[in-house]
């Protein structure tokens, strides 16, 4: 029956996109007909995709919602792959058949310079510093977070990684302006106000989520119109809800996983500001909003397909499709960012920035050597020889009777007086 309906839905929609075509004139305009043609390919995909594509792991608000972003995903990662094969000029100028306002080189915004918070200088408005500072960013920094933790489900994981993208900022400022920043920019506006707050409110959602009880009844068996309306908006909350327990310390195969994930988060975010650096897109622009409208929706499922197979790898075999997608997804962005523009990644780090990731490096390395391999062994030989001594302690304890005697020396004298009364 599904695969009946999607043909029917592929063919409605065949049959519009040819009578449309059919009914209008055909412009003599190349650039025109590309677009839409390009654009109408990519509807029937979707459709096809929306129909037809293997569910995920989620079922609210509905299993074709998630489909579609599953398509949504294959259709972004063949962009990125067509980008990624052009020369650097051809791929900036491909940008103007999307906007033709793109194309053109931005100078990026400086967010350091006088970093006073109050300023004695400026009679009229000693703040202005902190004003300057308060844009469009800032709430969307706290949205961003609040989804992030509704994503990861683990309050130290998230802030691990809003405090490691502050470090990569301060470590990546002479490569991008926008990331040279004040002091109290980074660790008093980013860490604690706007991204701690929306950790914080991610986690109460989260603590309600999961003493919310998930007993599901039909629209039409509610009596009451406040019982409908209460189901239709419980329609987008999820269907159950499971607790992400990541415990990175249980074993080395959850930490290096644990890991993997804190380095694709960061890759994505950086990804995020050199892309538009290197393709010319402006901070403000909606492509760079739709991209993290994308990675919002995606990135849920990522997460989940991610931990189900770690969870439980006996019944998920294997990664998911949607983490795949977006792991791949990353890595081409990754790769576009390297082809277009290779002197700025191959900036030298500073010196004493270079010592510093040097040193946490190889923190982590002897955490890592300690925990799961010294530490396991150092306890085996303790418990080893602890299971010696009281077996050792037991042996003793047999072998004496309590008056020096040894118990099997009285053993045959005991055994020969039974005989004797027999």
């Amino acid at each position: 029956f599904r695969r009946a309906h999607t043909l029917t839905v592929l063919f409605i929609l065949t049959c519009a996109l040819g009578y449309v075509t059919l009914l209008e004139e055909t412009p003599q305009d190349t650039a025109y007909n590309t677009k839409r043609g390009i654009v109408a390919s990519i509807l029937v995909f979707l459709c096809f995709g929306v129909t037809q594509a293997k569910d995920g792991p989620f079922s609210r608000p509905h299993p074709a919602y998630w489909r579609f972003w599953l398509c949504v995903s294959v259709v972004y990662e063949l962009f990125l792959i067509f980008i990624l094969f052009q020369t650097v000029q051809d791929g900036r100028q491909f940008m103007k058949y999307i906007d033709p306002h793109l194309g053109v080189p931005l100078p990026e915004r400086d967010y350091g310079g006088n970093c006073l918070i109050y300023d004695p200088g400026n009679g009229t408005d000693p703040f202005h510093n902190i004003w300057d500072k308060l844009d469009g960013f800032v709430p969307a920094h706290f949205f961003g977070w609040y989804l992030k933790t509704l994503m990861i489900r683990d309050w130290w994981m998230c802030m691990i990684i809003s405090v490691m993208f502050e470090f990569l900022e301060y470590s990546l400022e002479h490569q991008l302006p926008n990331f040279s920043e004040c002091w109290w920019d980074h660790w008093i506006m980013d860490v604690i106000l706007c991204n701690g707050l929306g950790i914080y409110c991610g986690m109460k959602t989260l603590s309600w989520l999961s003493l919310k009880t998930y007993k599901w009844q039909g629209l039409w068996n509610i009596p009451t119109y406040k019982g409908k309306m209460k189901r239709i908006v419980f329609q987008f909350t999820p269907y159950s809800w499971v607790k992400f327990e990541w415990k990175p310390a249980s074993s080395l195969r959850r930490w290096l996983a644990v890991c993997g994930i804190i380095f694709v988060f960061l890759l994505a975010e950086l990804n995020t500001f050199y892309l538009k650096f290197v393709l010319w897109m402006p901070p403000e622009h909606y492509l760079v909003l739709l991209r993290l409208v994308f990675f919002v929706n995606v990135g849920g499922v990522a997460m989940r397909e991610i931990y189900d197979f770690m969870d439980d790898p006996k019944f998920h075999k294997k990664l998911g499709q949607q983490a795949w997608l977006v792991a791949a997804i990353t890595a081409t962005e990754f790769l576009i960012v390297v082809k277009y523009d290779p002197y700025t990644l191959t900036l030298s780090l500073p010196f004493y920035i270079t010592q510093c990731w040097i040193l946490g490096i190889i923190l982590v390395l002897t955490w890592t050597a300690w925990r799961f391999f010294i530490r396991d062994i150092t306890l085996r030989y303790k418990e080893i020889r602890r299971q010696k001594q009281e077996h050792r302690h037991e042996k003793d304890k047999c072998l004496s009777n309590g008056d020096g005697h040894s118990a099997l020396l009285d053993e045959p004298n005991g055994n020969k007086l039974r005989e004797r009364k027999l």
